[in-house]
């Protein structure tokens, strides 16, 4: 049996097959109709959630199975003192696989370690988000064509970001990737990032204007910057508008550059950008259906035939 906590628990290799599985997802859908039928997907989500719980609830669906679970802790025995270990305990006893999200970190993992089922992380506190991260890389992928030679720009919040992180550890996986980090000082990518890129040799910079590096890149990667990862109000406030993409920064940019953003935006990308044929973010949702039905028949072991 198979967990999914970290991006990188899949290799380079199986990632590709992974990707080629969901890009016929996409061109095929009616042949993967029946494949998950009799088989349930449940969703423990103890943090609010609408792309990520959804887009597993529509791609169980695509595949003929079922759905149950929780769309937040008040929902479930969490608020009588259940621990999430006896909870994927009793959860092993109704489905066939588990999607949870956490504000802990490490929550998933010490599911998993219990589970008779496979868990996906569906995002784990400031941790991982791995099945975005998938997402993330179908879409350059797809759209670019390669994951290799990119310079990628990732904007906003870089301290709390759970996907910038995943995306990072994903990406340096690649040859010649260049990382630009732009955000406030108090919202910089942590320490651990940075040691790890130098390690490998990877080339990042840092720094606070987005206008200065728009002609450079390939990809940009916008954040919001979450209010529920802050302690206090007024940090927030303070930082929430620090970066906004509107048209103007866009003429800035490269005629093939990419815009994405995992979701939701709240006023760090104009609404005039959306009508730019950079801007991918909403195909990149439609994206993360096709990625995560893929993965659900990986996890489960099921091979539909051509």
């Amino acid at each position: 049996m198979r967990h999914l906590m970290n991006p990188l628990d899949f290799s380079a290799e199986e990632l590709d097959r992974l990707f080629e599985t969901a890009r016929d997802i996409e061109v095929n859908m009616p042949k993967y109709a029946h494949a998950c039928e009799g088989k349930k997907l449940a969703t423990c989500f103890y943090e609010p959630s609408t792309r990520t719980r959804l887009s597993f609830e529509a791609a169980m669906l695509n595949l003929g199975g079922n759905v149950l679970g929780f769309s937040d802790a008040a929902s479930s025995s969490a608020t009588k003192g259940e621990s999430v270990a006896d909870t994927i305990r009793i959860i092993s006893c109704y489905a066939d696989i588990c999607a949870m999200r956490h504000p802990k970190e490490g929550a998933p993992m010490v599911a998993a370690s219990v589970s008779g089922i496979p868990v996906i992380n569906a995002g784990d506190g400031g941790h991982q988000h791995p099945t975005q991260t998938l997402t993330d890389l179908m879409t350059i992928r797809t759209l670019k064509g390669r994951l290799n030679q990119l310079t990628i720009g990732l904007c906003g919040d870089l301290k709390f970001g759970r996907t910038v992180h995943s995306l990072i550890n994903a990406l340096v996986r690649y040859d010649d990737v260049r990382f630009i980090f732009i955000s406030p000082e108090e919202l910089r990518v942590p320490d651990y990032i940075t040691e790890m890129l130098k390690d490998k040799n990877i080339p990042y910079e840092e720094v606070m204007q987005l206008e200065e590096i728009m002609p450079r890149l390939d990809i940009l990667y916008m954040t919001r910057v979450q209010k529920e990862r802050f302690f206090n109000e007024e940090d927030y406030v303070r930082l929430k508008d620090f970066y906004i993409l509107d048209k103007a920064k866009m003429n800035l940019a490269p005629k093939d550059m990419l815009v994405l953003h995992p979701l939701p935006r709240v006023n760090e990308i104009s609404v005039d950008v959306d009508d730019d044929p950079r801007a991918v973010y909403f195909k990149q949702a439609q994206y993360g259906v096709y990625v995560r039905m893929a993965l659900i028949l990986t996890l489960l072991g099921i091979t539909v035939d051509s």
